[in-house]
């Protein structure tokens, strides 16, 4: 199952092949940023913190293939949720880009959810997003001041609107969406919009040189 969240709520949930046919959902659809901002609406909710969460833990589906020799303790990869980072560190959708580019460096992620005041993902922020915004004006002699780039808010760079998978989602469909739309990661979120992992294209890269064999793919 798959979902669609952008700045309105939820778009779209249903299998990969109707998800296609969404719009904003295309191969390396930065065009997709988000041209308008939702003001909040003065809801009292918790609002969540700077890649909020504890550290990144172990990928456990891959503490299966740390010793070659435990084969009876291999098992096929199927799911998002044995591959999934958890639980996901994500970014307010109110950051700023200097805040943003923080958090991604210190978990050591190239890329994040980005979520409303309710927790629920609105979109997705990468270092390449956050890079580029020095150079949005490509008519400029040269880039505005840092202090001036790092107070721009992050909800103007973000993809959005962002797919999403529920936790039960079949690996070669996330890959395969990961391919179709050029994105760096998805976001595995639950039926209510809240991230609860994520998956990036380097957690996919690592389950296959961890040393299972290939028919466990199969």
């Amino acid at each position: 199952m798959f979902y669609l969240y952008g700045l309105s709520g939820p778009l779209f949930a249903g299998p990969l092949e109707q998800l296609r046919s969404q719009p904003g959902v295309r191969p390396v659809a930065r065009t997709a940023r988000a041209a308008a901002v939702r003001p909040h609406d003065g809801s009292d909710a918790q609002e969540p913190g700077i890649g909020s969460g504890a550290p990144l833990d172990t990928r456990h589906a891959l503490a299966a293939y740390a010793s070659p020799g435990e084969h009876a303790a291999r098992h096929r990869l199927h799911r998002a949720d044995e591959l999934m980072s958890q639980p996901a560190q994500v970014v307010p959708d109110d950051a700023t880009v200097g805040q943003a580019w923080e958090a991604l460096v210190r978990h050591g992620i190239g890329q994040a959810p980005v979520v409303d005041r309710g927790g629920r993902v609105v979109g997705l922020i990468g270092r390449v997003d956050l890079m580029a915004v020095a150079w949005d004006d490509p008519t400029a002699a040269e880039p505005p001041p840092w202090a001036q780039v790092l107070a721009r808010p992050v909800r103007d760079r973000m993809w959005t609107p962002v797919p999403t998978c529920a936790p039960a989602t079949d690996l070669r469909r996330v890959a395969e969406l990961l391919l179709v739309t050029g994105l760096p990661g998805l976001a595995v979120t639950a039926e209510d919009g809240h991230a609860v992992g994520f998956v990036a294209r380097s957690d996919l890269l690592r389950a296959m040189v961890a040393d299972p064999p290939l028919d466990l793919w199969g």
